[in-house]
């Protein structure tokens, strides 16, 4: 059965703070708990007004904190914008305050503009292409191999489930190759999909984390009871889309009535682009909207995102995704016998943990 989780970039609202924007996402993660959401990620962002999860372990922390037994991670960290030491030190420290509990994806993007990059001090006695050799080290730090003469201390010993994030074909080929899970961020970058997941179950590796493929991409659910209801808030985030793709970055608006006819034919086919991996409306159209992206993409797990400008509204979005997921898992149990599951693809059994 596919699993569902979740994706939380932390929002700034408009009018909000920081310290708003974290307490919702605290209480969101434990909304999304009770749910039976599977994970709850946050992602590294730099220089972004509207997002407010830039020191990525320390928001995992305050989240682990707020909930009891969802997994808690990264999704992801930008790992050229650190010393993998460092990351190993970070994560297993959090891994000491709540094992068995706590994900780390990685990805090569600087989550930033080359600006905040260099501020970040990103390239300094460093080559942000040597993403691959710097997963590597991780491993290392993590598995306790003192061939390098350094110990994490937390880290070494760590049980942090590793996972490669991306958005083209080079996060996947680097997944298949190790032998890690592999999360696709088709919320933001859907063109490479489908090549990404062909080319990681096509090249997989088997490794002492898995011994098949495992697959998760993210899918945007901006539901609410009412189709009109739900596309009047997607505005916000529609507005959000547009502005960073412009070159200037905003805080979380109010959504706006009729937002799509005031941006002509440009933002809109942008937007459409952008949102090819969503579902925006009432309970039905997210149910058939999750049902044909799993049947596309026969991923094992489907991060769900989507920010919404009023938390009650986004709590309600979440409830509506999760119980169209409890939907299609419980199809899917009745189908099992007579439409057994592709053999390239794991099973729950072979998820990290």
């Amino acid at each position: 059965m596919t699993r569902y989780s979740m994706l939380d970039l932390v929002p700034v609202r408009q009018g909000g703070t920081s310290g708003e924007a974290l307490a919702a996402a605290a209480d969101l993660a434990a909304h999304a708990e009770a749910l039976g959401y599977y994970r709850y990620w946050v992602a590294e962002h730099h220089g972004m007004p509207g997002i407010a999860s830039a020191a990525t372990a320390v928001v995992i922390g305050h989240i682990a904190a707020a909930t009891k037994a969802i997994r808690v991670g990264a999704g992801g960290i930008m790992l050229p914008n650190h010393a993998p030491l460092t990351i190993a030190e970070q994560f297993g420290t959090l891994d000491a305050l709540y094992p068995g509990r706590i994900d780390l994806g990685l990805g090569r993007a600087p989550g930033s503009d080359q600006i905040v990059a260099r501020a970040l001090r990103r390239t300094l006695d460093s080559d942000p292409n040597a993403f691959p050799q710097d997963v590597v080290e991780l491993q290392r730090y993590f598995a306790d191999d003192a061939r390098g003469g350094i110990r994490a201390v937390p880290g070494a010993g760590a049980k942090v489930d590793l996972w490669i994030l991306g958005s083209s074909l080079f996060g996947a080929q680097l997944a298949a190759m190790l032998g890690l899970p592999y999360a696709f961020a088709s919320h933001f970058a859907p063109a490479a999909l489908d090549q990404a997941l062909e080319a990681y179950r096509r090249n997989f590796r088997p490794s002492a984390v898995l011994d098949k493929p495992y697959a998760a991409a993210a899918f945007i659910v901006l539901a609410a009871d009412t189709d009109d209801e739900a596309r009047l808030l997607a505005s916000s985030t529609e507005q959000m889309f547009v502005a960073i793709r412009t070159g200037q970055p905003i805080e979380l608006p109010p959504p706006v009535a009729g937002y799509r006819e005031r941006i002509g034919t440009q933002g809109n086919a942008m937007l459409d682009h952008v949102l090819e991996c969503s579902a925006i409306g009432g309970p039905e159209t997210v149910r058939n909207g999750l049902a044909r992206f799993i049947e596309r993409t026969q991923v094992d797990e489907v991060i769900i995102t989507g920010a919404m400008f009023d938390p009650a509204a986004r709590k309600r979005s979440v409830t509506i995704a999760a119980e169209a997921m409890r939907d299609l898992q419980a199809a899917g149990s009745r189908n099992l016998t007579s439409n057994p599951p592709r053999s390239s693809l794991s099973s729950s059994e072979a998820v990290p943990s």
